[in-house]
């Protein structure tokens, strides 16, 4: 039996993947109807609304949805490639194929020496558990491009950091990437590439920089973590209500910017935990760099007032980053962030007028879900500072992880 082709041709993981992604194509094509509200809608409505706006050299500073940095009309404009097709069509195929490329390169990097094909299985699973909401928004597009900037790493630092600017002017979280990186050239060629593609578009392309500005007014999101307090407040005769607020469904009313105040004192928290600890490591192992990109980002979610289900396959991408490599300490908080999206896909859309109506049943699946990130993100940093600062090396499986990196700058 040949055992090393059998190991480079993962038949079950391939087949799960192909057979998972043709039913997310069908339901984006509206062959198969997904339950609960459209959620193809923003690719048919708002972005080739955008669509039409930016092809004319300018933002769409007059609509308040658009509240993103100016990479993120390449996102947008990106279906004219494929000019055969109609615009949301287009714009399936193109996310269909950014999954593609996440998998290939997750199955490339798991059968390098001290990986393993869990990166790939977690990234196959997790998206297939959101539903086509992931193929209906161009974050996938984003958590390719974070990927294989973090598979590059400390190989390729240059490459790394040229990746990560380029991510930051699409949604501006892939900053946060940079956590853990110890050398010099990643930094450098991150601020290179963000200035230089920021410059272009501030020349060429007028209000470039409106979004900085647009979510001054913005409420807080019904799926976010502080928005339990008003699905509980609800039921006790909170008198405020919901809307849909800046491309969102949102909490308005009294008590809401103090929650919204909360979500911010909680993000400065998270900020100063990731800053004591960058200032405490004594270690850096392989997996730490991917592993403290994935505690960031993680932090960064639940503690927003927004917590869009589209935002789940960034962690579902960084968990499966973490757990390519063998030592990663991020297993429990992987399972426990695919926990989350099959908790994600049934609170939107399956049971969204459930949420909106702040009943039983919404109410808890946002409990679950927002719980299991709470957990993920608390285990997740737990882990972090066990590998990365704690006197006591912890155990790892592999001679793999014990191997440092030097926190010398080059």
């Amino acid at each position: 039996m040949d055992i090393a082709g059998t190991r480079r041709l993962p038949v079950w993981l391939i087949a799960t993947w192909g057979l998972t992604r043709l039913a997310l194509l069908l339901f984006v094509f509206k062959v198969w109807v997904f339950p609960g509200p459209d959620v193809t809608s923003d690719v048919s409505v708002i972005y080739h609304g955008w669509y039409e706006t930016l092809r004319t050299g300018t933002f769409p500073h007059d609509d308040v949805t658009w509240q993103y940095p100016p990479a993120a009309a390449l996102a947008i404009l990106s279906p004219a490639l494929l000019p055969f097709l109609d615009y949301a069509q287009a714009f399936y195929v193109l996310a269909f194929l950014a999954d593609c490329a996440v998998f290939c390169l997750l199955r490339y990097a798991g059968l390098r020496p001290g990986r393993t094909l869990r990166g790939a299985w977690v990234w196959t699973v997790g998206v297939a558990l959101l539903g086509p909401t992931v193929y209906a928004r161009y974050d996938l597009m984003v958590t390719a491009v974070t990927v294989a900037a973090l598979l590059a790493g400390a190989r390729h630092p240059r490459v790394m950091g040229a990746l990560v600017g380029f991510g930051a002017l699409l949604k501006v979280w892939p900053a946060l990437l940079l956590t853990a990186a110890v050398k010099r050239k990643a930094w450098f060629s991150a601020a290179v590439t963000a200035g230089a593609l920021a410059l272009l578009f501030g020349l060429t392309m007028p209000d470039a920089f409106s979004f900085l500005t647009s979510q001054r007014d913005r409420g807080t999101e019904v799926e976010s973590l502080g928005s339990l307090v008003f699905h509980v407040a609800r039921h006790f005769g909170w008198d405020g209500h919901v809307w849909l607020n800046y491309g969102s469904v949102e909490f308005l009313g009294p008590y809401v910017d103090w929650v919204s105040s909360a979500a911010l004192f909680l993000t400065v928290i998270a900020f100063g935990w990731l800053l004591l600890w960058r200032l405490s490591v004594r270690r850096m192992p392989p997996h730490a760099l991917v592993d403290a990109a994935f505690v960031a980002v993680l932090m960064f979610t639940v503690t927003s007032r927004v917590i869009s289900p589209q935002y789940m396959v960034w962690l579902v991408g960084l968990a499966a980053v973490c757990l390519c490599f063998r030592g990663s300490r991020m297993v429990l908080p992987g399972f426990l962030v695919l926990a989350a999206c099959l908790a994600t896909v049934l609170e939107f859309p399956v049971f969204f007028a459930n949420v909106v109506a702040s009943d039983g049943l919404g109410v808890t699946l946002l409990f679950v879900r927002n719980g299991l990130l709470v957990l993920a993100a608390l285990t997740a940093a737990r882990e972090l500072w066990r590998t990365t600062v704690s006197r006591q090396v912890p155990a790892v499986p592999s001679q793999a992880t014990r191997t440092q990196e030097t926190l010398a700058p080059s």
